[in-house]
């Protein structure tokens, strides 16, 4: 398995992104409450009509984040999903160590970037960490899990 951004913006057209507080105040400062859609059990981007997130920027052949240095750990994250416990069947083909801990990853399978298979050894000691952190908190800076420019 590999995985790399490839600037479709599926994933920005696709899934309603869910906020922190933290992320939510950071966003409202920045660019004022309207680009944001509160509800009682949640905050989140707001979308488009045609579906996209409000800070999707398309160009012909890309599509870029306008959140891109404060971007929230939903968008970081996806397609993946990191667990300290497994979720689905065939647990070991998920689990990976951080930090001498395991956790689970798994992938949202729609996303174009990914490239089903045996794990490369970039992507078991680079990028998989890097999800594993962010998840976590520890890590904020993405350098392999976010498209290269």
């Amino acid at each position: 398995m590999s995985w790399r951004c490839n600037m479709c913006g599926f994933c920005c057209r696709h899934y309603d992104i869910v906020l922190g507080l933290p992320e939510w105040i950071d966003i409202v400062k920045n660019f004022g409450v309207e680009y944001t859609k509160p509800s009682i059990t949640k905050f989140s981007l707001k979308r488009r009509t045609d579906g996209s997130c409000t800070f999707l920027y398309k160009t012909s052949n890309a599509s870029f984040c306008g959140l891109q240095y404060m971007k929230p750990q939903a968008c970081k994250l996806w397609p993946f999903k990191v667990s300290n416990k497994p979720k689905f069947g065939n647990a070991d083909n998920a689990a990976y160590y951080y930090m001498n801990r395991k956790f689970f990853v798994y992938a949202d399978t729609a996303c174009t970037g990914l490239k089903l298979g045996v794990p490369t050894q970039d992507f078991v000691y680079s990028i998989i960490p890097e999800f594993i952190g962010i998840a976590l908190g520890v890590r904020q800076k993405q350098l392999k899990t976010t498209a290269i420019l």
